[in-house]
């Protein structure tokens, strides 16, 4: 299938971002657990920004506020200047496991999501589904089962389903870390290339640093809870990246130092 068979996507729509002073609190059977403590940043349109923290620091709690799944207790969350109170079609969430329906086979899956685009025929559906697993390298089990697929090809169709309906952001909250590093690495060179043509603008939440700085424009560290936006590293490396590089690996070992800092520090008060 070739990409220029498909007027209907051509328009690439992206959106800027903003988070400013974001705090969000939960309460638990037995405490309160603060998440995230003043949480600010932009990010820009079509620029592909990474999350990286230990365990419990807020960068998914965050990405849930921009997803609009979650309400801040103070702040807000913004794109183009609006502010986000809950979900939205200008935004797709991409999650740890695929969350496909199993009743549906896989063109049906990324079909399902252009049902809420009703400037589209039934025609047209059909050929932005098809285009977005030839995307994804998933045009030839169009028509194959879920159960019948691998993990990692159950996430590129997640992916396709995720990037047909063309949202302004796509939210992906660790959807790789259940896959075999081989599978892993050869998604890591397909979600770049197709950021490079589809100019989406993305927030990707991580716990793994070389996965951070192999595929973001930008990776923003968060300290131990309560969640703080501590520092940002521009990844100025020419795309496509290996994971294994050893200039990826130099960035990579600063990012883990400056974290274990903070995780040190935040250990011994």
């Amino acid at each position: 299938m070739r990409e220029k068979t498909h007027q209907e996507i051509q328009e690439f729509p992206t959106a800027k971002l903003s988070v400013e002073h974001v705090y969000k609190t939960f309460k638990t059977k037995n405490r309160l657990v603060q998440a995230l403590e003043d949480a600010s940043l932009t990010i820009n349109e079509g620029e592909f920004v990474c999350f990286v923290g230990p365990s419990g620091c807020g960068k998914s709690t965050l990405l849930n506020i921009i997803a609009g799944l979650e309400k801040p207790d103070q702040g807000k969350a913004m794109i183009d200047g609006e502010p986000i109170i809950g979900p939205g079609r200008d935004r797709m969430m991409m999650f740890q496991e695929h969350a496909l329906f199993p009743w549906l086979d896989v063109i049906g899956n990324v079909m399902f999501g252009l049902k809420q685009k009703p400037n589209l025929n039934n025609k047209e559906r059909l050929e932005v589904a098809k285009y977005y697993l030839y995307l994804v390298k998933m045009d030839k089990f169009a028509h194959a089962n879920i159960h019948e697929l691998s993990g990692g090809m159950r996430q590129r169709v997640a992916l396709a389903r995720s990037l047909a309906p063309n949202p302004k952001i796509l939210l992906m909250d660790e959807p790789f870390s259940a896959l075999d590093a081989m599978t892993r690495e050869q998604l890591y060179g397909d979600i770049q290339d197709i950021w490079a043509k589809r100019k989406k603008t993305i927030v990707f939440v991580t716990h793994n640093v070389r996965e951070a700085v192999c595929l973001g424009d930008r990776v923003i560290l968060f300290s131990p809870h309560p969640g703080r936006v501590r520092k940002e590293f521009k990844v100025n490396l020419p795309r496509p990246r290996n994971i294994n590089s050893h200039d990826l690996a130099d960035i990579a070992r600063e990012i883990t130092a400056e974290l274990k800092g903070y995780q040190n520090a935040a250990e011994s008060d």
